[in-house]
C-alpha cells in the first residue's frame, strides 16, 4: 500500500443504530489521518490526500516510536487543550498546525503538539487487512497497539448502546463531534459510507 488512500467515511443518522452487533467509538474532531509507516519511513496522508507529515513532525515521530515496523493504520489528529485540568479538543488550535513557514509549524508543534488516536488497521506487514471484516481489524488493531502510550492512544469502543449514548451525552462539552457505529463485519472500503455517524 502506497500514500495517497482515501479513508472509509460515515454516513449520518438521527439516532444511535442497534443490533447487528455494532461496535461504537467517540467520533473525534480533527484531522482524518491515515498513517504509512515502512521501516524508517513514515507519511501521514489526509481525507484529501495531501501530505500531513511536515505540519506533524512530531506524530510522525510518535510513529517511528511507537507503531508496528511496517503498518498503515487510520487515525484522526487532534490536539488536546486542558481548561483547568478538563481536558478538551480543540480544533481552531489543530487548524492553525497547518502554515507555510517552517518555523511556524515548529513553533506550534512545541507549544500545541498534536495527539494521534487510532481506530482501525490497514495493513501490518506484509498483510492486507482491508477485506477482514471490522471485528478482525479491531482485534488486530488493539494487539499491535498494546503497549502505545500518549500522545498515541488506542481509541475506545463498546458493544453496548446504552455506553455509546452516555458517550454522546459526556462527550457534547469535551470537543467531541459525536459516535461512530462501525457493523463487525465491513471490509475497510475507501470512500465507501459504511459506518454510521
Amino acid at each position: 500500500m502506497v500514500p495517497p488512500m482515501e479513508p472509509m467515511l460515515a454516513r449520518s443518522v438521527p439516532e444511535i443504530p442497534t443490533g447487528q452487533g455494532f461496535s461504537y467509538e467517540p467520533k473525534w474532531d480533527g484531522f482524518r489521518c491515515v498513517i504509512f509507516r515502512d521501516r524508517a519511513d513514515v507519511e501521514l496522508a489526509s481525507r484529501g490526500g495531501q501530505t500531513l507529515t511536515r505540519s506533524f513532525a512530531e506524530v510522525a515521530a510518535q510513529a517511528l516510536a511507537q507503531l508496528p515496523e511496517r503498518c498503515v493504520v487510520d487515525t484522526e489528529l487532534v490536539v488536546i487543550r486542558r481548561d483547568d485540568g478538563h481536558p478538551k479538543l480543540d480544533f481552531e488550535l489543530l487548524q492553525q498546525r497547518i502554515h507555510p513557514a517552517a518555523s511556524r509549524v515548529a513553533l506550534l508543534a512545541g507549544r500545541t503538539p498534536a495527539d494521534v488516536v487510532a481506530f482501525d488497521l490497514l495493513a501490518l506487514g506484509d498483510e492486507s487487512l482491508m477485506a477482514a471484516p471490522y471485528a478482525r481489524r479491531r482485534a488486530r488493531l488493539a494487539a499491535a497497539l498494546a503497549r502505545v502510550t500518549p500522545p498515541v492512544h488506542l481509541t475506545p469502543t463498546t458493544e453496548d448502546p446504552a455506553v455509546a449514548r452516555h458517550w454522546f451525552e459526556i462527550f457534547e462539552g469535551a470537543g467531541l463531534d459525536g459516535v461512530i457505529a462501525k457493523p463487525p463485519d465491513i471490509p475497510f472500503s475507501p470512500g465507501k459510507r459504511l459506518i454510521f455517524k
